[in-house]
């Protein structure tokens, strides 16, 4: 092994050697893993990801580096310094093998490299520590990574005690190496950035194979928010606002707002209100594939494909992001996935908004929101709280009313067990509810109680699917025999898909779910496929209650009509999508603007500009999202009439 001569430097150069071999071998196994679904063999996901591992190790070889040239010589020939730097050593083989095991369950799970979802699992570390204990035998993998590190440790004992004893620099000659590390630290701030080999375009697989995952952990923790004006394709102000006009104008809408991109409107509902009560059940990772109307042969959702036939239901409808978060944002909030973190966590700026919960607690509802798990999780209890709900969740919950919990929260069926609770309580008192529940229990580690469906508990996936079904069967049952069932609509919808990764930046079809709207005596029993989002979902409800309100919405009210052409908005942290059906707009950042034509087949791609019609209804929405969150265009100004 070629190596410096200096002490100082063959250690530091022996330990990123070593980092980067693992690094290697992290991509060789992932590329091997998936290699179908990344299109084979690719030599610049090599190149690339070279290019990524260096840029990382530059960067976290600077302190170690200023540490061991800085180093008095008296101090390093210490035998207790160099029992310290073994050590460090020893540390540092055990820490990059456990980086690779968990850079290779995380892709397992969620198709990419460390990203948001990292940084969250690390800022929630009780849910995620006990998810993972649930879900993994971890004593038994640390067990197994520190043989491996004792292993590696040991055959490297010789180079590393050559390199220990090797002869120390002088200090000019150290001071030369200093310069180097932070010339190589300034060399990748030039050439790499958080967006690339992420957001080029093409196979989205090779490009998270490219990627270095403790890279992207870091620049995700470093840049959770985006300015769209500064990272997007934009147009003129003046520009879009036709064009989102003719996106949100409908016969029932009058625009009160100045700014050319403000979306608040007046909406006048014809007929009388309907005072009915809302139950809104939001399901965890509940993918449309997953139902046997959809074509699932394995039996899971007997409960669920009896209420679409029972139900008006949407079968083209889909979720506007990949995380719960992003879900709640688009059904409370009714706006589009804006880059970096949802409105649901950025704190100080999570309250105050013309919600759904907002609309109705106005108008009398006790607005709830009904959690199973612990609602800091995700900031849930401060979004909530500040837009127009009150919030029950595991927290404000008895032990003895929770018969079963995981690393989440309670089991599907004691979180009903709650709204039934919270829904007879306000029928006593003649006040109507709104409930909105988010249910945990088709999550990892997919444990739920015993005996309740035919397939072992903490299985997987299929079994959670089964006894999320199996909940919501029990709960309607229940709520059948109660006097406020009739005059009750129920709502039953996804957070989002169970998986969103795909060989595209935005996978279309793995975007698609359910939504159940059931009110036997208010609402016929129908298939509706209209183009359809989260985001459409509000409105919806406030035009089937017949209210009237002062909107922030940038979704439609779908069974009111409309000449607007058909379109979703999609995402996910940094790409913003637009599908009208057939193809497939995308926004990325330092101003990528992308269509793929055919999104559901073949998935034709290529570069166009903002001169796109297409591209344009894209930015419309987007920019005009962005722009009206930071003015501060979103907020509840109540129900007046303007």
């Amino acid at each position: 092994m070629l190596l410096p001569r200096n002490a100082p430097m063959r250690y530091l150069s022996l330990l990123l050697v070593c980092w980067l071999a693992v690094f290697t071998v992290t991509r060789v196994a992932l590329l091997v893993a998936h290699g179908a679904e990344a299109g084979g063999f690719a030599p610049d996901v090599f190149v690339g990801g070279m290019l990524y591992d260096l840029g990382f190790l530059a960067y976290a070889a600077l302190p170690l580096g200023l540490y061991l040239l800085l180093c008095p010589p008296a101090l390093w020939r210490h035998p207790a310094h160099r029992l310290f730097l073994v050590g460090l050593f020893v540390a540092s083989i055990f820490l990059m093998l456990f980086v690779a095991t968990a850079e290779w369950l995380f892709w397992d799970e969620f198709g990419v490299r460390f990203n948001f979802i990292a940084v969250d699992y690390l800022v929630y570390s009780d849910e995620v520590l006990d998810n993972l204990l649930e879900s993994y035998p971890i004593g038994l993998l640390l067990s197994i990574l520190g043989v491996f590190a004792a292993v590696l440790c040991r055959a490297l004992r010789r180079p590393l005690r050559v390199a220990i004893r090797a002869p120390l620099p002088g200090w000019p000659r150290r001071g030369l190496m200093l310069a180097g590390l932070v010339f190589a630290i300034v060399l990748s701030v030039i050439l790499l950035n958080q967006d690339s080999p992420r957001g080029l375009g093409g196979n989205s697989y090779r490009h998270e194979l490219a990627s270095n995952g403790p890279y992207q952990f870091f620049a995700a923790f470093r840049n959770n928010e985006l300015d769209y004006r500064q990272f997007y394709g934009q147009l003129p102000d003046a520009t879009l606002a036709p064009v989102l006009r003719r996106e949100l104008g409908e016969s029932t809408a009058t625009f009160v707002g100045s700014d050319p991109l403000d979306v608040r409107r007046w909406i006048d509902n014809p007929g009388v209100p309907r005072k009915l009560n809302v139950v809104l059940v939001t399901i965890e990772s509940l993918s449309a594939k997953y139902l046997g109307s959809f074509g699932d042969s394995r039996g899971l959702t007997p409960n669920l494909d009896a209420l679409r036939r029972q139900s008006l239901f949407f079968n083209d409808f889909y979720a506007t992001g990949t995380r719960t978060d992003r879900g709640l944002e688009a059904i409370t909030l009714a706006i589009p996935p804006t880059p970096g973190r949802s409105i649901v966590k950025r704190i100080g700026r999570e309250g105050g908004y013309a919600s759904l919960g907002q609309q109705l607690s106005a108008r009398g509802y006790d607005s709830v929101f009904v959690y199973g798990g612990r609602g800091y999780f995700d900031n849930m209890n401060a979004f909530f709280s500040g837009n127009g709900y009150r919030v029950v969740d595991q927290s404000s919950v008895d032990e003895a009313d929770i018969h079963f919990k995981n690393a989440w929260g309670m089991a599907d069926e004691d979180l009903y067990t709650q709204a039934m609770k919270i829904a007879d309580a306000d029928h006593a008192t003649g006040k109507p509810f709104f409930l909105q529940l988010m249910t945990t229990s088709n999550h990892r580690p997919y444990t739920y109680p015993p005996g309740r469906i035919d397939i072992a508990s903490g299985d997987g996936r299929e079994g959670a699917v089964k006894y999320t079904d199996w909940a919501i069967g029990r709960f309607l049952e229940a709520a059948r025999q109660k006097p406020w069932f009739d005059d009750t609509l129920f709502v039953f919808v996804a957070d989002h898909c169970a998986g969103s990764a795909g060989m595209e930046d935005l996978p279309v079809a793995n975007y698609h779910i359910p939504l159940f709207l059931y009110a036997p005596k208010w609402l016929e029993a129908r298939e509706d496929s209209q183009l359809a989002s989260q985001i459409d979902l509000a409105p919806t409800l406030l035009g089937l209650l017949n209210l009237d309100y002062q909107s922030t919405f940038f979704g439609r009210d779908l069974l009111k009509p409309s000449a607007a052409p058909p379109r979703v908005l999609i995402g996910n942290y940094q790409h913003l999508g637009l599908f009208d059906g057939q193809n497939l707009a995308i926004l990325s950042p330092r101003g990528h603007m992308r269509r793929h034509d055919d999104a559901l087949g073949a998935s034709h791609e290529y570069r166009v500009d903002n001169r796109d019609p297409l591209l344009q209804r894209d930015i419309a929405y987007y920019q005009a999202a962005s722009h009206d969150f930071q003015k501060r265009l979103l907020t509840w100004k109540g129900e007046e009439r303007p």
